[in-house]
């Protein structure tokens, strides 16, 4: 097969890919969910009901009323300590759900005006949706007090990260504190959710849920969850319903205008230069043209609302730094192409010119594709013991395609390509997954291949990483095997990779290497205790070049605690040969941390580590100490502050041959459900002696940021942003820390549905 066809045939494959879903449309289910109880009926409601957190609508007495009477942590599925009322109702347009959440003691609920997905410490209730019934993903739309919501993806395919609050639906939600508890309405909209088309009842699989942060965080659901299960969405119950329900025209526009200013100098005293002024008209568009598939175009993207990354230090690492996405596109949907790779890194299209998404489900499939137009191509070149991001400064074309296939309610298959094409360049990777679950046992395995084309420039510069070859091919393969039940957890695993395979649009950022690894967990249960679980976990990991030299060897253990205030400890000690630029060197330290609640309102957290480690420049080992704090705190109803510091030393040959810090506090101000003020500051230093280093090094390195964002959001696609930021740094050729980055911009858009 040639990988460099023209472009077009690049973007017809990751079409293919997804074709088989067009033949599955009403297919039967491949999966059943076991239950034991009969299938509830959801009603139809009779009349109005105006969500204001009143639960005083005469329509809620025709709705199903539920209960959540189940405490499943730390309880095992030990009666609920405070009880909550559920009503559930439909109408031909929207799915309606109330919640009735009483208190022994109501002021101690906790309830604080946030930001979308920022309430999760608070009281919360909340309704979980599996509208396939078919335990592979799921909508968790929670509630505070307050009104405020926080809406999740839940996929259990994915055991990495399983839950996704990325996705931000259309929904209205109300609360209200009253002198029993709180009240909360919330109305779903059809068009929303995504479910199996036709006019006949769904079967959906439905969770209630209520979050009582008191000593302990308690998990209270309206079903049972045995301790050993390891598929949470598996233990939903069924209800049924909802036939012939509308699903609206499911359509949205959502046009954008960000205006703009950026400037910058090059040295102390010199002015202010380099003006970018812009004026850039952008659009979004969403379309469902069924229930069961979503597409979503954008056009000149602009992201400048997007919160500042978590500030981290690479200078004593030889792999670059991963950052987790923000920009709302390339978020929404970003489930359907997660696989045991990381195939897909989107933030590799970093100045997308326009984009096209289309995913869906089937009752046995799910599906996504990608096309893009990148105005920058990023790339990360891995090698065998380091990796770094590049900028070709070219124009590339982007594809992804994903299609899995559930071929029974334990079995799945699918498939994954990604290719990108500019001038001189492509990359195309192709590949094939598969994932068996039964009970306690899982099983995954995944195998791709890769074929690239660098320009001459690259391969000539980047010799370490590509050798010879600019054009380079290979393949990548790994398989797991998972044991969990109540009390114990296995895992044993290997991976393999070429030195020549490439995924430039994901991020793997070793090549050349096989690695093995086999761990186990065995967790203790004291229920009613002030500790009331612990937990041992060790692992034993190798890795090899692909040559047979060993690069790494790692014993591992940790003991971890969970008690009284909410708190989180433990210890973990590690001993590890590792390879280096020629030598096999010894690293062994030893980490601790804690976290804890001392009241409803306040959050401390710690972690150390002290040991052995390598200086990498140096090539020579040495004593590291680092300490780290970090916590949140409520002011009030709406004013939230976090911070983060932490500082490291290396101690060696007599000196220090590096002392690095670095701090991050950001300030949230939400003055209504609507509005909010957003202030970031950001610092680190690195200082290192060069009298410890037989290499020319930076001794100083200073960097300085902060940014400040105005937002008020109608909804998630209606809203207004305003916002600035300043950057500084000094280094040894720059001895005065200085400005150097400044930048204003106003950001409108307008979700319009007809």
């Amino acid at each position: 097969m040639n990988l460099f066809a023209p472009k077009p045939r690049a973007l017809t494959i990751a079409l293919l890919l997804c074709a088989p879903f067009a033949q599955a449309q009403d297919a039967t289910p491949a999966t059943a969910k076991p239950e034991s109880l009969p299938a509830s009926a959801i009603p139809r409601l009779q009349g109005d009901i105006v969500i204001d957190g009143k639960l005083d609508d005469a329509a809620w007495q025709g709705a199903l009323e539920q209960s959540i009477d189940y405490d499943i942590q730390p309880g095992d599925n030990t009666p609920a300590p405070a009880k909550t009322t559920v009503r559930v109702g439909y109408t031909d347009e929207a799915l309606y759900v109330s919640f009735k959440a009483m208190d022994p003691d109501p002021s101690s609920v906790r309830a604080n005006l946030r930001d979308r997905d920022a309430m999760f410490n608070d009281d919360w209730v909340g309704v979980f949706l599996d509208t396939f019934n078919d335990n592979r993903r799921g909508y968790e739309l929670v509630v505070n007090p307050l009104g405020v919501q926080g809406d999740l993806i839940r996929d259990e395919t994915n055991t990495n990260n399983q839950e996704d609050a990325s996705w931000d639906g259309l929904w209205t939600s109300a609360g209200q504190l009253t002198a029993e508890g709180y009240d909360v309405e919330i109305r779903i909209p059809f068009s929303t959710l995504r479910f199996p088309a036709g006019g006949q009842d769904q079967r959906w699989g439905i969770s209630f849920f209520r979050s009582w942060p008191r000593d302990k965080r308690h998990q209270l659901t309206s079903h049972k969850v045995p301790r050993d299960s390891n598929c949470f969405q598996c233990e939903w119950l069924e209800y049924t319903g909802m036939a012939g329900v509308k699903r609206g025209h499911n359509l949205e526009v959502v046009p954008t205008l960000t205006m703009g200013t950026t400037q910058s100098r090059p040295a102390v005293g010199t002015k202010w230069g380099g003006t970018d002024t812009s004026i850039e008209p952008g659009v979004d568009v969403s379309w469902a043209p069924s229930p069961a598939m979503t597409l979503n175009a954008t056009l000149n993207p602009d992201f400048s609302q997007v919160e500042t990354d978590q500030l981290q230090l690479d200078f004593n690492s030889s792999f670059a730094l991963f950052y987790q996405e923000k920009r709302p596109f390339f978020l929404e949907g970003a489930d359907y192409f997660n696989t045991q790779f990381d195939v897909l890194y989107t933030r590799q299209i970093a100045d997308p010119d326009f984009g096209l998404r289309i995913t869906g489900r089937t009752p046995n499939s799910a599906y996504g594709a990608l096309v893009a137009r990148d105005a920058t191509t990023l790339l990360l070149v891995p090698g065998v013991q380091g990796s770094r991001f590049l900028d070709l400064d070219q124009k590339a074309n982007v594809a992804v395609g994903r299609y899995r296939y559930d071929v029974n309610d334990q079995l799945s298959i699918g498939t994954i390509g990604t290719f990108r094409h500019g001038d001189d360049y492509g990359n195309d990777v192709v590949g094939t997954d598969a994932r068996w679950r039964k009970d306690a046992h899982t099983v995954t395995a995944q195998f791709l291949h890769s074929q690239s084309k660098y320009p001459a420039w690259v391969k000539e510069g980047y010799k370490a990483e590509l050798g010879d070859d600019a054009t380079p091919s290979g393949n990548a393969w790994r398989a797991g095997y998972s044991f969990s039940n109540r009390d114990w957890n296995f895992d044993i695993n290997h991976v393999e990779i070429d030195p020549g395979f490439r995924a430039d649009l994901g991020f793997i950022g070793q090549v050349g290497y096989d690695k093995s690894l086999v761990g186990g967990q065995r967790t203790w249960y004291r229920d009613g205790k002030s500790i009331h679980r612990f937990s041992l976990y060790g692992d034993y990991d190798i890795t090899h070049r692909y040559d047979g030299q060993l690069l790494e060897r790692e014993l591992e253990f940790q003991l971890g605690f969970q008690g009284a205030k909410q708190s989180n400890f433990g210890i973990s000690p590690l001993v590890r040969e590792r390879f280096w630029r020629g030598h096999l060197f010894d690293e062994h330290n030893i980490n601790l941390w804690g976290n804890f609640r001392p009241s409803g309102r306040l959050q401390l957290g710690t972690y150390m580590n002290f040991g052995r480690q390598l200086d990498l420049i140096a090539e020579r080992t040495g004593r590291r100490a680092m300490i780290g704090v970090w916590g949140n705190t409520a002011i009030g109803r709406g004013v939230n502050v976090e911070w983060e510091a932490s500082r490291q030393r290396l101690h060696r040959d007599g000196g220090v041959a590096f002392d690095a810090s670095v701090a991050d506090l950001r300030l949230g101000w939400q003055f209504t459900p609507q509005q909010r003020l957003r202030l970031t500051l950001q610092g680190s230093q690195v200082l290192r002696d060069q009298s410890l280093y037989a290499t020319t090094i930076n001794e100083t390195a200073r960097d300085w940021a902060g940014q400040v964002v105005y937002s008020y959001k109608v909804n998630p696609h209606t809203a207004v942003y305003a916002g600035a930021s300043y950057g500084a740094f000094m280094d040894d050729d720059n001895l005065e820390l200085f400005g150097n980055t400044r930048s204003v911009f106003v950001k409108l858009s307008y979700g319009w549905q007809p």
